[in-house]
């Protein structure tokens, strides 16, 4: 196979959900002497955008961004370790997180695969994370971006928390805020100071990027 037709096998693994040929040809790209990086980039990351476009057209639905993802992973859990040391040097680093209170996880999830996907190096916090942990995530690890979300109208206030926090401490100017989730929107993100309302996970790494 050529370079191009591996790659184009790994990003239709991923569209079409298919974990065990992601595994497959994320190996045979390796066996063949590709750059992961470039693995990464061509095969896994495309196959995402295209299954991220999907989901913000509602040409598709969660579960199946769900199995795409797994797909995805598997195929990281192959190429990530294979990248020589300091590739990912100048990747931007992003920290998700659904915040204090909230156990509702899917969406972030979403985020997180996307962000990945995307080309950023991300630490997932899980759910229902205190506001302190947060921002001592965000320091000790120089973080330059923070997605929050939330399913739920009364734990917003621990976005609002963790900005007051951000403040605080001095980190706010050195880091991106953005925030989701249905109860959100552009004028509380504006209220709290955070930098965007993501509509979705598509939204937030497409504005991340630009």
């Amino acid at each position: 196979m050529s370079k191009e037709e591996i790659y184009q096998a790994l990003s239709d693994a991923v569209i079409k959900c298919k974990i065990p040929l992601s595994k497959e040809y994320a190996q045979k790209a390796l066996d063949e002497g590709l750059d992961p990086v470039e693995a990464i980039n061509e095969g896994l990351v495309k196959g995402m955008g295209v299954v991220g476009d999907k989901f913000a057209a509602h040409e598709i639905y969660l579960p199946q961004v769900l199995v795409s993802a797994k797909a995805l992973y598997a195929g990281l859990d192959i190429l990530l370790p294979a990248i020589p040391t300091g590739a990912l040097d100048n990747a931007k680093k992003a920290v998700t997180v659904v915040v204090k209170g909230d156990v509702h996880d899917i969406g972030k999830n979403i985020v997180r695969t996307m962000l990945t996907a995307g080309g950023f190096v991300v630490n997932d916090l899980g759910k229902d994370v205190e506001p302190q942990v947060i921002v001592d995530t965000m320091r000790n690890d120089n973080v330059d971006i923070l997605c929050m979300s939330t399913l739920m109208t009364p734990t917003m206030d621990s976005m609002k928390s963790t900005m007051d926090l951000l403040r605080e401490t001095g980190y706010r100017g050195n880091c991106t805020v953005t925030i989701g989730g249905p109860p959100t929107s552009p004028q509380f993100a504006e209220q709290i100071g955070a930098d965007h309302r993501d509509n979705n996970a598509q939204d937030c790494v497409n504005w991340l990027k630009a």
